[in-house]
C-alpha cells in the first residue's frame, strides 16, 4: 500500500513539473514568437548546411511522432534513411567526413527500424531516442546552418528521460505524443 501511495505521489510531482514547464514555455513562447520568426527569415540568407536534407527528414520524423502518427513516422524514417545513404561528403573537410562516417551507419540503422515499424510507435520511439543522439552529434560536428533546440523530456523511459532536436522553442514531445504534448524543456540552442 505504501508503494502505491509513493508511486502516485511521484507521478503527481512529475506531472506538476511538466505542467509548470509548460506554463513557463507558453509565457516565453508568446513573447519569443516574433524573435523566432525573425531568426527563421534571416537563416534563409545563410548558406544551407550540407546536412539540410538529413535534418529535414529527422524533423519530419520528430513531428510525426509528436502527433502519434506511426505511418508518417515510418515514411519519414525511410526518407531519413535515403538522405543518409545519398549524402554527398565531397563538400566536407576530412575531419567532418570522419565525423559523418562515425555516425551515419548507426543513424541509418535506426531510421531503417523506424521506417519498417508501422503500427509499433513504441518501437519507433525507442529507436528515435538513439537516433536523436546521432543527429545531435552530427549537428555538433558538421553544423546545422539554422537555429535548432535540444529539448528534454524527463518522463520518457520510466523517468530516465530523453532528448530530441527541434526547429522551434515550442515543446512538441515526440516521446509522449498527444498524451503530454508540451512536457519537456529546452536544454540547449544549436547552430
Amino acid at each position: 500500500m505504501k508503494n502505491i501511495i509513493l508511486i502516485m505521489a511521484a507521478s503527481i510531482l512529475f506531472l506538476a513539473a511538466c505542467n509548470n514547464e509548460t506554463k513557463k514555455n507558453e509565457a516565453t513562447s508568446s513573447t519569443d514568437s516574433t524573435s523566432v520568426t525573425a531568426v527563421d527569415t534571416t537563416s534563409k540568407t545563410k548558406q544551407e548546411s550540407p546536412i539540410h536534407n538529413i535534418l529535414s527528414a529527422y524533423l519530419q520524423l520528430k513531428n510525426a511522432l509528436a502527433k502519434d502518427n506511426d505511418k508518417d513516422a515510418a515514411s519519414s524514417g525511410k526518407a531519413l534513411e535515403t538522405a543518409l545513404a545519398g549524402f554527398d561528403k565531397s563538400s566536407l573537410t576530412a575531419e567532418k567526413v570522419k565525423i559523418y562516417d562515425e555516425i551515419a551507419g548507426d543513424a541509418k540503422e535506426h531510421a531503417e527500424h523506424i521506417g519498417a515499424n508501422v503500427g509499433n510507435i513504441k518501437h519507433q520511439r525507442e529507436h528515435f531516442e538513439t537516433l536523436s543522439q546521432d543527429i545531435y552529434d552530427l549537428v555538433k560536428g558538421i553544423g546545422a546552418g539554422q537555429k535548432l533546440y535540444v529539448d528534454h523530456c524527463p518522463m520518457y523511459n520510466e523517468n530516465k528521460g530523453a532528448n530530441w532536436i527541434s526547429e522551434s522553442k515550442e515543446i512538441s514531445n515526440p516521446y509522449l505524443g498527444q498524451s503530454m504534448p508540451t512536457c519537456g524543456t529546452v536544454k540547449e540552442e544549436l547552430q
